[in-house]
């Protein structure tokens, strides 16, 4: 499988338990890897025949900075999610982080694996 990677994405978003997570925008780092048959659009050099990362790295931005989880473990699955929808997209590796959150780290997160049989 080919892999298409969106790297150390920023979003700033309400992320967390705690009342004053709760108050302020945070910084929410987003790692992806887009899992697919690619060799099309290497082929035909046409993006309609692979997956946009633009329309992917905007869509999850948007939903990142909107949907104010408390967990990284939920906001890192509905992230996951939007990914699969996206056409040609067999599988979704994603890492979402909270750098800060606990001293003396400089971030906690979690990484998920998803593919299409997850969706049904």
């Amino acid at each position: 499988m080919d892999r298409v990677m969106i790297t150390n994405l920023v979003a700033r978003g309400i992320i967390g338990l705690n009342e004053w997570e709760r108050e302020k925008l945070q910084e929410i780092r987003i790692n992806i890897e887009l899992y697919g048959d690619f060799d099309q659009v290497g082929q035909s050099d046409d993006i309609k025949d692979g997956v946009n990362y633009r329309t992917v790295a905007k869509k999850v931005l948007s939903y990142a900075q909107t949907s104010g989880h408390f967990t990284v473990e939920a906001l890192a699955a509905n992230l996951a999610r939007i990914c699969l929808e996206e056409a040609g997209v067999e599988k979704v590796r994603m890492r979402v982080e909270k750098p800060g959150a606990v001293r003396f780290a400089e971030s906690v997160g979690i990484e998920i694996e998803r593919d299409q049989s997850w969706l049904k």
